[in-house]
């Protein structure tokens, strides 16, 4: 190597006679500091000294951070051949799933279907929204947008709902690690009570501005949601779908509950009006459980519902883009 000294520029150079054979290629790795030069011994057996020289020339020293006499090397050997045969005594007792491969492909497939299902949504609101009234005015096109949403959109929304079903299924049976509750408070006491309850049995509500709102923001969560449990499936993490999935529902969590709860207090004098789903008790109790009265029970389960899935979400989000801990040796 060339290099300056306190000669001035020079060629070093050395030689090294190893007692026994090694392997003609060496390993190099070059740092602001130093050369490292990995040499590997052609058999791993234990020398007696470095060099065939019996005395060490005076340029070499050892480096007693990396030094190992025999017995802490065979101590060492013998620590990882422990844990080798550990490891693989606790693989040896987790038994081995035959339908691994088909739940994964079910769940790749279930995230996949509802994923293009709520990009169709997402798509189709969009599209009409910004490109199809554009001759027409931006305050008609609005207004279209906002009363022909349910008509246009409530088969594919009907259809992921009905679908989102799964999730509960799917963790009652432990396909996947989410918890129970929360999944069970969003979709059946959450999307499928508005959408199948409330809008789904007034036809006055369908035509209201709020529906698209709340499709609006359903379909935006669900287009970064189902991606990522997707690509988690086949062991890949892509970190801005990462930071997205657990970023986008801050801002997009609230917002939906508020517009929930305003389709609901929309329906209220609806269902007093026509008495849907009011329940008369027969004598002689001769009560009437009126539906209105659920609704607003229901407003203040929803708010708290929100703060339940909120909180969850936001340990979630902690877990994943929080610092990392670093592991205690």
């Amino acid at each position: 190597a060339q290099g300056h000294g306190a000669k001035g520029d020079n060629i070093y150079e050395f030689e090294i006679e190893f007692l026994e054979p090694v392997e003609p290629k060496p390993v190099c790795r070059m740092t602001q500091r130093q050369l490292n030069i990995t040499v590997q011994k052609k058999e791993s057996n234990w020398w007696e000294r470095l060099t065939k020289q019996e005395k060490r020339p005076l340029f070499l020293a050892p480096d007693f951070d990396r030094w190992l006499d025999e017995s802490d090397a065979e101590m060492e050997l013998k620590e990882k051949e422990e844990e080798k045969i550990n490891k693989m005594k606790i693989e040896s007792r987790v038994p081995k799933d035959p339908f691994k491969h088909l739940k994964k492909g079910y769940l790749i497939m279930y995230n996949l279907v509802q994923f293009l299902g709520f990009s169709w949504i997402f798509v189709n609101m969009t599209v009409r929204l910004f490109i199809l009234g554009k001759g027409n005015g931006w305050f008609l096109c609005l207004t279209d947008s906002f009363y022909d949403t349910f008509h246009t959109i409530s088969d594919m929304m009907y259809f992921c709902q009905t679908l989102a079903l799964m999730e509960i299924m799917n963790s009652l049976i432990g396909l996947v690690r989410s918890p129970l509750i929360p999944s069970v408070v969003q979709v059946v006491f959450g999307r499928n009570f508005v959408l199948f309850v409330i809008l789904g049995s007034l036809e006055e509500m369908q035509s209201k501005p709020v529906v698209f709102f709340i499709f609006y923001f359903w379909s935006i969560t669900e287009l970064f949601r189902y991606p990522y449990y997707m690509l988690s499936c086949i062991g890949i993490e892509w970190k801005p779908l990462t930071w997205l999935r657990y970023t986008v529902w801050i801002p997009l969590y609230p917002l939906g509950g508020l517009a929930e709860a305003v389709c609901i207090v929309q329906s209220i004098p609806i269902f007093s009006e026509t008495g849907k789903f009011s329940l008369g008790l027969p004598n002689p109790l001769n009560v009437t459980i009126q539906f209105p009265f659920v609704l607003q029970i229901y407003l203040i389960a929803l708010f708290l519902g929100v703060f339940v899935n909120f909180r969850h979400l936001y340990k979630q989000r902690k877990q994943h883009l929080g610092p990392k801990k670093r592991k205690m040796k």
